[in-house]
């Protein structure tokens, strides 16, 4: 393989540069021209997206978040006549091999170009967490110290004015980062859209708590598994106590990746190179224990990673 591209599409995740430095590096090491398409697949429908990626491109680029070639998502690949616009470009360009570093719908824009004779491998990267077949993806373990990192903050608060914080975290379709930070953190109660959840029974946690003299309590909510300020709002009227919420919003995105994030960016970036370097294609890299296998496209597609009851039966039975 003489030209292998890479981009980085959807939302942002820690540990992508890690990722995109090792398919520079690994791609040179074997002789072959790599180069970077800036703002996702949008940069296929650009004339001055395509950049030449040498030895020094990427050199102080593994403890940065976000993505140093930019990210976007574009409309034009989710039809027919883009994704055909896309792989004339990719082909036009010499580029015999993609590497896509994203989430679900980045794996479908790869899987399209795969079918239209652009060899591709994909990368996941998305602080959700939700892609199935891997036990974990690019920027999942910095979000959750992110978050961990706020809980401790707002319980030193908590305690001071013995108050009850709600903190939302992302998590539109899924509760996996609410999970983990929820578990992490001590959290009293999590919200998550995966698990039907009874306001009374949290307010009756809440008063056990109270009435063995608790000074505090964290609840930790998915956006998509409910209203943050209505949950406030009832359950301030419910018990009488005082509560505060608190929103993360995009802070969780950010930030330097873990050592956890880099070293996953590492290996997948280079297991991206040595799959296509090999002639395999419409594939994604996937942790499996502590190995990096590879998966088909097809089997993420569709379907989220599933939800852990049993890690979540278990926070609840350590909330007291």
């Amino acid at each position: 393989m003489r030209k292998v591209a890479v981009l980085t599409s959807g939302g942002d995740a820690p540990g992508m540069n890690a990722a995109v430095r090792a398919v520079v590096r690994k791609g040179l090491s074997k002789h072959c021209k790599i180069v970077g398409i800036r703002r996702g697949y949008a940069g296929l429908f650009s004339d001055d997206d395509f950049i030449d990626f040498h030895l020094g491109s990427v050199a102080g680029i593994i403890h940065r978040g976000g993505t140093v070639i930019l990210t976007s998502r574009a409309e034009e690949m989710y039809e027919p006549e883009g994704q055909a616009r896309a792989a004339e470009r990719l082909a036009s360009e010499g580029v015999e091999g993609l590497v896509v570093i994203g989430g679900e719908g980045s794996f479908r824009g790869a899987l399209a170009l795969e079918q239209r004779g652009i060899k591709t491998v994909c990368i996941p990267g998305t602080i959700d967490n939700d892609i199935n077949g891997t036990e974990s993806a690019l920027g999942f373990d910095t979000a959750v110290n992110t978050i961990l990192d706020a809980v401790n903050r707002l319980r030193d608060t908590a305690t001071s004015h013995e108050r009850i914080f709600i903190l939302e975290v992302m998590g539109r379709h899924t509760g996996h980062l609410a999970l983990a930070a929820g578990l992490a953190g001590g959290a009293e109660s999590v919200l998550v859209p995966e698990i039907k959840w009874d306001l009374e029974h949290i307010c009756r946690r809440l008063l056990q708590g109270i009435e063995r003299q608790k000074t505090h309590s964290i609840i930790v909510v998915a956006e998509g598994a409910a209203n943050v300020f209505e949950i406030n709002k009832k359950i301030r009227d419910r018990i009488k106590a005082e509560t505060r919420v608190t929103v993360l919003g995009h802070i969780q995105r950010g930030g330097s990746p873990s050592a956890v994030d880099r070293l996953l960016g590492s290996r997948m970036g280079a297991a991206a190179v040595d799959l296509l370097w090999a002639g395999k294609s419409g594939l994604f890299t996937a942790l499996k224990g502590d190995q990096i296998v590879a998966e088909p496209l097809e089997t993420s597609l569709g379907k989220k990673r599933p939800f852990p009851e049993k890690l979540y039966e278990l926070t609840l039975e350590l909330a007291r």
